[in-house]
């Protein structure tokens, strides 16, 4: 089997993420967004993530095949140590181990910001997506219906978790990932 490379994203690899993200929004109901970013948004979406989480591509053979991030799950300070995680991967690569490298990845970095609660949107139904995130220990923990209007229906959505660390008390403090990866 082929090495999968992961590593951090740059502004520089935009173009080949909206490549991968593209299908999603003009094909499917995956993400809610009805229009592509352009290039340049998509890299201004990076460098915001930057500020505080990990943004990551996967690479085969030297191509981008994927991506994934954490963002905030919500901005007050109390939501410090849960995130949301989005992972996209290139049409005709499933099945390859591409997202679970990039969760692990993910969540090795989240450990080290001591993120305790990490949680996926997902837009149901989606067997997939679902199988994918349970069979990498996540949980259904909500079910919202006809919450997202697109390609002509609604659509359900459900939010999944998963906890990477104990939730202590006190808690250890939020660690932005500019200040870990200074450190790798």
């Amino acid at each position: 089997m082929k090495e999968i490379v992961i590593r951090t994203a740059t502004p520089a690899d935009a173009a080949a993420l909206v490549a991968i993200y593209a299908p999603y929004v003009e094909h499917t109901e995956i993400t809610f967004e009805y229009t592509v970013p352009s290039i340049q948004e998509f890299a201004q979406r990076i460098e915001r993530v930057y500020k505080r989480y990990p943004y990551l591509v996967a690479e085969l053979e030297g191509e981008i095949v994927g991506y994934a991030y954490a963002s905030a799950f919500k901005e007050r300070a109390a939501y410090d140590w849960a995130v949301e995680t989005s992972i996209y991967v290139k049409e005709g690569t499933h099945g390859k181990g591409i997202g679970k490298a990039l969760y692990m990845q993910l969540e090795k970095y989240l450990k080290l910001q001591n993120v305790t609660n990490i949680n996926a949107c997902i837009t149901y139904p989606n067997p997939q997506s679902i199988a994918f995130h349970e069979r990498l220990g996540y949980k259904t923990v909500a079910h919202f219906t006809a919450c997202g209007y697109k390609n002509g229906k609604w659509c359900d959505m459900i939010w999944m978790e998963k906890h990477i660390a104990p939730h202590t008390v006190p808690n250890p403090p939020f660690v932005p990932f500019a200040n870990i990866k200074e450190t790798l």
